[in-house]
């Protein structure tokens, strides 16, 4: 009974799948329209089975982000500030496990679905999951647990570069390489995985204003600029707060340099792992490229420039929302 109801719902997903808007994709053949965003065929399918089966605890915690702006640093961050009073410097997992191991995608299901929402279930609190999924498109068992939900955000021309350079080294193979210019004609019209773009920023931004203890919106250039700061900010509000002890010993020194990009990228796990992230393995090397603030300028004509400030202007204006650019 239960695998002929799997199968039904596959069914369903198939044909749900197949009534809905579709545009060649970043590093899919086929990007489908779902919700008002730009989503894969695979994780429309698990994005619905967790929307079914899925409780979330008011435990949990969510690192949530657009595509390549910062997501590794922030679940590194977010992992270690939860877990500061467990480990020490020299047996830290984060020396021996990549940081989307240790914050694991949040659309995971493989197989028994009924075993992996057991597994769940035993996971020990708080459990931490990531994901690039809208904010409403979360399911609902997280919008209504109040669990705490983390945003990180990068400015718009930086998050093109870097989406462009990684996007074209995890394509499915026979997919053609995406020239700058085609790249950049997508972005623009919103059309990239978990785009557009500026919804999904905008999504969890209002979210941040009408719920502030209850989704916190980071910056990439601020945690670049005064990481401890923002180390300090972040366990405030994950309700872990440093003692003063911890502070004066260095306890948030000593975070910010174990999950800083040179530390991190140095490591031997991320230097020659993989990881099953999501729906195919990955080299852990390629979530460690440049981290850098300003790089788009190298990249960038003066139109590519010009039409992109217009797009940020027209969609952000009057949302309070701006962007540290670094030339």
């Amino acid at each position: 009974m239960a695998s002929l109801a799997w199968q039904e719902q596959n069914e369903e997903e198939d044909k749900l799948i197949s009534s809905l808007p579709k545009e060649r994709g970043w590093s899919f053949p086929y990007v489908y329209l779902f919700e008002h965003f730009w989503c894969p065929s695979p994780l429309i399918r698990e994005r619905n089975i967790f929307q079914k089966h899925f409780q979330a605890k008011q435990s949990d915690v969510l690192v949530t982000s657009f595509p390549k702006s910062g997501t590794t640093w922030l679940k590194a961050l977010t992992f270690a500030i939860v877990n500061h009073k467990n480990f020490s410097k020299e047996n830290h997992p984060l020396l021996t496990s990549n940081p989307h191991q240790l914050v694991p995608p949040l659309y995971t299901f493989r197989g028994n679905i009924h075993d992996q929402i057991l597994q769940l279930s035993y996971m020990p609190e708080p459990r931490l999951f990531g994901t690039h999924i809208p904010f409403p498109s979360l399911p609902r068992s997280i919008l209504e647990s109040h669990c705490r939900i983390i945003y990180i955000c990068r400015n718009p021309f930086d998050t093109f570069i870097s989406s462009w350079a990684f996007f074209n080294k995890i394509k499915v193979e026979h997919l053609p390489t995406l020239t700058k210019e085609e790249a950049f004609e997508m972005f623009c019209n919103g059309v990239i995985e978990f785009g557009p773009w500026w919804s999904h920023i905008l999504g969890y931004w209002n979210e941040s204003v009408a719920r502030p203890n209850t989704v916190l919106f980071l910056k990439y250039e601020d945690l670049k600029e005064d990481v401890n700061f923002q180390v300090k900010r972040v366990a405030e509000f994950l309700g872990c707060p440093f003692t003063e002890e911890e502070e004066s010993n260095g306890v948030i020194e000593s975070i910010a340099k174990l999950c800083s990009f040179e530390e991190m990228k140095d490591m031997e796990v991320n230097k020659s792992g993989t990881i099953n992230f999501e729906i195919k393995r990955f080299e852990n090397k390629l979530f460690f490229r440049k981290a850098e603030t300003g790089d788009w300028v190298n990249h960038f004509s003066p139109s590519m420039v010009e039409k992109l400030s217009k797009i940020i202007e027209e969609k952000f204006s009057g949302s309070g929302l701006s962007f540290k650019m670094h030339y």
